[in-house]
């Protein structure tokens, strides 16, 4: 293929040829490399034996390459990996750590920027906004402490033209295991259709579509609890299909979200009785693709109410259209003050109808709708006149030509205008005609219908749409999805395990004075660090690793000197530890020399912040935020009832220096929803 000519021909250009490793079983235990160390250790020797150093440089930070080759497709696909030193960085924080309630994590001096540009750049050099763009196949970020974010993953659907989401998903996750990463978050916006796939999938299979590979909840948004999120997931997946039927049957909606949902249970071999049955069958038919349609008759018919369906499935589309009326196409051509003959213009019309009719046929019987360009392409294979064409699909609406009724409309799932055609006289259906005007008038006024079967996502988008987010009178729903769609951050942990080999493995873990915890550790206790060691190593030379380890790691401890580890108190440092403190445990240490002076001292930044939010928020989550300019306590815009769409006032005040300046007032009391075990909304 062109892309591994292009790339292999720039092997040459390079002073040794690099390898090739396979992409689909890189990072597989012992392939290429086994490690064994913590992942500030792991990822220099993955660099040293795996990856070969660029030419160029970004901002003076050193880039690798890996080359990883997909054999069934003939790629050659390149793997960066960037180093990048806080001191240097323009952006020495971690917005992401801040977000996600790692606020209080000691900035790390190194964070590596693991990134697979979008197909087409494969071949070119990375430029400095490399950091910035969301079109990268993969962008991973994972400070030195082996605490990281995924960034972005683009598939198919995001803009690559050879690998899915699901491969490169893959490949990420045995990366991150191969190379000892202790906790990797994700933030899940991903959309499709527009439909958030957090609770799409939180639906279908309780969890993200992430979850397929270990991520779990991590911090919610506006107060979103892993126990409220979790209790949201439950009753929305508990949600009955007869109890959606009933609660709909007053609704407009009502034969639409029927007919969907008997559609499916009909196709199912097994009984679908909640919305996660029918959605995970739905979604399963879409991964291995819809058996073919079968005949009203048996499949909606045979578990709907037969009459009624019957009616709506055959009656489709007689009724149209604007209050019923339509015109015959000679008295339209007459009333239009046109160029063209009336004979071409009810050839072209005679044209498209056929156009439109050879569509319904090819559809097994069933209306499908024709974009404006579907039936111009096809009007153009009979006539060579555009202008003329453009001229009469511009008219033809609710018009009858030769004993059918074309319609112009906008197909309400894909929201695109569409030509459709029904016979004028359809099963019976009654027609008027006024003598006077020439108009016909059907004597049926119903929408169109929706015929489930076509577009498996557009179905599950309709039920999304209609029944989830706009759920006939029910709060708690409202209330659970709420809950859902403002859970976006979550993570995978990669458990501590002390392996069965010829190393001890401990984490350390530094004890602040008494003083510094109340002044110091004000936002938290940072994690510990974690060690492999030899096991004839000495209790003094621990310590010298202990205080490399630290020193090799964050800024903030550049200076430390490791005094005492407790529980070794009384131990010489020249004792072999083998035997004195066993494997996998936690060791606490002493150490002077902890810069807290620094300005590199917290992922989250210099600035202290004081967040206090009616919702429960008591740290930043990433959502927009005010401070009060008295108090300068922050809280969300939305939990104020300032909208995402609108400006900050110049000037606020909350409600606590409000009351505190002005006499007390009479509030309306609000109430919030939760639900008791039995799914019933509960008010406190």
């Amino acid at each position: 293929m062109t892309n591994s000519k292009q790339i292999l021909e720039s092997f040459k250009k390079r002073k040794r040829m690099p390898k090739l490793y396979d992409f689909h079983t890189f990072a597989d235990p012992g392939c290429p490399i086994t490690l064994t160390g913590p992942f500030r250790d792991n990822i220099r020797h993955f660099l040293q034996q795996c990856a070969q150093l660029e030419d160029y440089s970004i901002d003076g930070m050193p880039i690798w390459c890996t080359f990883l080759l997909h054999e069934s497709k003939g790629l050659v696909i390149p793997l960066y990996t960037i180093e990048e030193t806080a001191k240097n960085s323009f952006q020495p924080y971690c917005d992401q750590c801040r977000c996600t309630g790692w606020s209080h994590h000691f900035v790390t001096k190194r964070k590596y920027h693991m990134i697979i540009p979008v197909d087409d750049e494969w071949t070119k050099p990375l430029n400095d906004g490399v950091f910035h763009m969301h079109t990268h196949l993969l962008h991973g970020l994972i400070h030195c402490n082996g605490f990281g974010h995924l960034l972005c993953i683009n598939g198919m659907e995001g803009g690559s033209k050879f690998l899915y989401g699901k491969e490169i998903m893959d490949l990420w996750d045995r990366i991150c295991t191969n190379l000892h990463t202790r906790k990797i978050t994700v933030e899940d916006v991903s959309v499709k259709r527009g439909m958030d796939l957090r609770l799409l999938h939180g639906i279908a299979y309780g969890r993200p579509w992430f979850g397929r590979w270990g991520y779990k909840f991590c911090q919610g948004s506006f107060g979103v609890t892993s126990e409220k999120y979790e209790r949201a997931i439950e009753l929305l997946s508990s949600l009955g299909l007869d109890q959606i039927i009933q609660d709909f049957c007053s609704s407009k909606l009502y034969s639409d979200v029927k007919r969907i949902i008997c559609y499916y249970r009909d196709m199912s071999e097994s009984e679908l009785i909640t919305i996660r049955d029918l959605f995970h069958f739905m979604l399963s038919l879409k991964s291995r693709g819809l058996p073919a349609r079968r005949s009203p008759s048996n499949a909606v018919l045979s578990v709907c109410s037969r009459s009624s369906a019957r009616k709506n499935v055959q009656n489709k589309n007689v009724s149209k259209r604007k209050n019923g009326r339509c015109k015959k196409f000679t008295t339209l051509a007459s009333n239009l003050d046109s160029r063209w003959p009336m004979k071409r213009m009810q050839y072209v019309a005679e044209v498209v109808v056929n156009a439109l009719k050879e569509k319904k046929a090819a559809n097994g019987g069933y209306n499908c709708g024709m974009s404006r360009q579907e039936v111009r392409d096809a009007a153009r294979m009979r006539i060579g006149d555009t202008g003329l064409i453009d001229y009469m699909l511009k008219s033809m609406n609710n018009v009858i030509v030769g004993g059918y009724v074309v319609c112009r409309d906008v197909n309400p799932q894909t929201r695109v205008l569409e030509y459709t055609i029904e016979e004028a006289c359809e099963n019976g259906a009654a027609v008027q005609v006024d003598p006077e005007s020439d108009l016909v008038v059907l004597s049926q006024d119903q929408p169109q219908a929706i015929m489930p079967g076509i577009d498996v996502y557009s179905d599950i988008a309709y039920l999304y749409n209609n029944v989830l987010l706009e759920y006939q009178n029910s709060e708690w729903v409202e209330l659970a999805v709420e809950r859902v769609i403002d859970s976006k951050q979550f993570v995978k942990e990669w458990l501590f395990i002390d392996e069965p080999d010829q190393l001890l493995r401990f984490v350390c873990r530094v004890i602040p004075s008494l003083s510094d915890l109340e002044t110091e550790f004000t936002r938290g206790y940072p994690p510990g660090e974690h060690i492999a060691v030899p096991l004839h190593l000495t209790v003094g030379e621990l310590k010298e690793v202990i205080q490399h380890a630290m020193r090799d790691t964050y800024y903030i401890m550049e200076s430390i000197l490791v005094t005492e580890v407790r529980g070794l108190e009384g131990v010489d440092d020249g004792e072999v530890l083998f035997g004195i403190v066993e494997s996998g445990s936690e060791l606490c240490f002493r150490a002077v020399g902890m810069d807290f002076g620094s300005e590199l001292k917290y992922e989250g930044g210099a600035d202290n912040w004081t967040v206090k939010c009616k919702c429960g928020t008591r740290d930043d989550d990433g959502e927009r935020m005010v401070a009060c300019d008295l108090c300068e306590v922050w809280q969300h815009t939305r939990c104020i009832g300032i909208d995402d769409f609108d400006t900050m006032p110049p000037f606020f005040v909350c409600d606590s220096c409000c009351a505190a300046l002005a006499p007390p007032r009479t509030i309306q009391p609000s109430f919030e929803y939760d639900f008791n075990s039995l799914g019933t909304c509960l008010n406190y």
